[in-house]
């Protein structure tokens, strides 16, 4: 059910000078909760609070705990004990009533030490925000650092210059027959078509010197050169190669997966996982531990031997080590609660259930079994070209290739690439004949923008952030309008880029992300009872009160550059029109505002004529939670919509346009 207590959102309800204590109060809204609360307590002498295994959990419990000792006090004779689980299984919560606590203060005081922290951070920074660049900003402690991500990202793809460079492939022949003729084997038509006399190889060194061409003038001599070469294999070495499953999921690598099999926002994928949960079918899903108990693993590998076979076990139980050394080893990995519910048995679960539990399934029983081997092959093969002048060339060319040999885990998570044909059986010294010389023209390309999927991954990787926030925080610079989503990936808005760069300038520490690892480290510390977080607050507050009087009287405003679409101003003539975003998103404006209030409505066309009606513009349109998808300008005459981009079928017109 949430929080029943909080920091009320009208005032900063922090006081400073008493130890930054909080001054919670109750949730409006959960008002109904609390009074079935305490009635259900006044008939019960024994209570459980069992919230969810995590410091906002534990807050819950001892806010929950306050009121119903509040409330009993005329009782003496009643238990209130705190149990955790991780999975709502009858077995756990039996062994957890068994092992009743107390309320954990440490985890209850990294809670408040977190709550405090971001509510000063965005109550102070926020105010300096509506003087210095505009009315109706915000700012937060983990927010502004990822938004800074994204804008340096964004940077960087405009500041790259495109370089060109060449490959060379050349297909070449074996001169012995295939094995098929030389052996007297008979091979099956799919075996004869992965065992040819030809192959392809790709130019890696010239003259012992990395192959680096740039320029076409390079690249014909090179064509030239392989085109009248000698061809010989120079060296064959074949190994075993052994890959080794993947860990349990955490919650980041979940949300990592989910985005790139099914494009599934953090947000989804957290909502469909909580159900999953609730329904008793997976382990805790906020966790970032890949841990796995005993019990669990003994399971999996009898479930394996089983139904795969002795071959598919390894012959002791994979262990794998937690990423980071935060992490809480009592908590487990992202698992099924019971391996013998297969996925596309249970008829009951929803698609989107289905397919989550499909994949935490499968990884889960992965993890737990056996390496699949392949055998790989590199060919190594020397061209020689002799110029007019008698001078040598050396050009080395090389092939590799692997075939699977054993399954091993893949077995329940295949490959999702096609088997690389096999190469042919050469040897070294052995001459081969040239088929066909391919010179490509290739070009440098920018980085990628941030995905949900690499976004998560970069803020998990610097430390930035835990379990419960990522998709919080990718929600909330959503719908602050600091970034946008544009194919999948995050661009950052005209006022995220000026948010950014003014806390950048003047806040430099406070936007340092080893900073801000810091302090999520420092709160894992209090959570552990390794640190004091009243001492934390002190050392955090001082220097940073005085950053703020500092910036509120010297800081400089920063200005929101808005995009310009090259059309006068038709009501005052003499300023242009350009695009601004407000509290509703895009919106035309005179560049003269608030001097001349012209407005119109943005319209963002893609270039791309309606797939249904073929007579309108297919254009970006918003739902009222801020997400976007595609539908015609003509409706609704024409009411074609969709989530997905059509493909481009004719030339673009324009970015944007009325």
């Amino acid at each position: 059910m949430g929080h029943i207590k909080d920091l009320p959102k009208s005032k900063l309800s922090i006081d400073i000078e008493k130890k930054f204590e909080p001054q919670y109060e109750f949730v409006e809204k959960k008002k109904e909760v609390i009074e079935k609360l305490k009635v259900k307590s006044q008939k019960s002498k024994v209570i459980y609070l069992a919230t969810d295994p995590d410091r906002e959990g534990e807050a819950i419990a001892q806010h929950v705990k306050d009121v119903l000792e509040n409330d009993k006090l005329q009782m003496t004779n009643y238990k209130l004990s705190r149990i955790v689980f991780h999975e709502i299984t009858e077995e756990a919560v039996a062994q957890a009533i068994a092992h009743p606590r107390e309320v954990d203060k440490n985890l209850v005081d990294a809670q408040i030490a977190r709550r405090v922290l971001d509510r000063l951070v965005g109550y102070k920074l926020s105010p300096l925000l509506w003087k210095k660049v505009r009315r109706g900003l915000s700012a937060g402690r983990v927010q502004s650092v990822a938004v800074r991500l994204i804008v340096e990202k964004e940077r960087e793809i405009e500041a790259f210059t495109h370089e060109e460079y060449w490959e060379f492939f050349c297909k070449v022949k074996s001169q012995k027959s295939t094995p098929s003729a030389s052996s007297g084997l008979m091979l099956s038509k799919i075996e004869a078509s992965k065992v040819k006399s030809d192959f392809v190889v790709k130019l890696t060194k010239i003259e012992d010197k990395k192959a680096e061409i740039n320029n076409k003038g390079q690249a014909d001599k090179i064509v030239a050169d392989l085109e009248k070469s000698d061809y010989k294999v120079l060296d064959v070495r074949t190994r075993e190669v052994r890959k080794s499953p993947f860990a349990p999921f955490t919650t980041s690598t979940l949300t990592q997966t989910a985005s790139r099999f099914y494009s599934w926002s953090a947000k989804r994928t957290m909502a469909v996982a909580q159900k999953l949960y609730e329904e008793g079918l997976i382990t805790y899903h906020r966790t970032d531990s890949t841990n796995i108990s005993e019990g669990a693993q003994k399971k999996c590998r009898d479930f394996i031997k089983k139904n795969y076979g002795d071959k598919y076990v390894p012959g002791v139980p994979r262990v794998y080590k937690t990423k980071s050394k935060l992490a809480q080893e009592a908590h487990e990995g992202i698992r099924p609660t019971d391996v013998d519910i297969v996925p596309g048995r249970n008829k009951e679960i929803d698609p989107a259930r289905e397919r989550l539990y499909g994949i935490i399934w499968r990884r889960f029983m992965a993890s737990q079994m056996a390496d699949s081997l392949y055998d790989e092959t590199a060919i190594d093969v020397l061209a020689q070209a002799t110029s007019d002048k008698q001078q040598v060339t050396s050009y080395l060319l090389r092939a590799s290739g692997q075939i699977m040999r054993f399954d091993g885990w893949r077995k329940v998570i295949p490959t999702s690439k096609e088997e690389e044909p096999q190469l042919p059986d050469v040897e070294k010294d052995e001459a081969l004949d040239l088929i066909k010389v391919t010179p490509e023209q290739k070009f440098t390309q920018p980085p990628g923008r941030y995905s949900e999927a690499s976004l998560i991954k970069t803020l998990e990787k610097l430390g930035i952030g835990r379990p419960s926030t990522y998709a919080p925080i990718i929600t909330t610079i959503q719908i602050r309008q600091y970034v946008e989503k544009e194919e999948g990936g995050f661009k950052p808005t005209p006022v995220g880029i000026a948010v950014n760069d003014f806390l950048v300038a003047n806040f430099p520490s406070e936007m340092d992300y080893s900073f801000t690892a810091g302090m999520e480290n420092k709160l894992d510390e209090i959570a552990n009872g390794e640190r004091r977080w009243t001492l934390m607050m002190s050392e955090f507050w001082k220097p940073f009160e005085e950053k703020l009087n500092e910036v509120e009287e010297k800081g400089k405003r920063v200005k929101i550059e808005a995009e310009k679409l090259g059309r006068g101003c038709p009501e005052c003539k003499e300023g242009e029109l350009v695009i601004r975003i407000g509290r509703f998103g895009k919106f035309i404006s005179c560049s003269r505002f608030p001097d001349c209030k012209h407005t119109e409505k943005f319209v963002e066309k893609i270039g791309i004529k309606c797939p249904e009606c073929r007579q309108g513009d297919v254009i970006i349109k918003i739902t009222k939670r801020k997400k976007k998808f595609y539908g015609c300008s003509l409706y609704p005459v024409c009411k074609w919509a969709s989530w997905r981009k059509p493909e481009r079928a004719n030339k673009p017109e324009s970015n944007s346009t009325l």
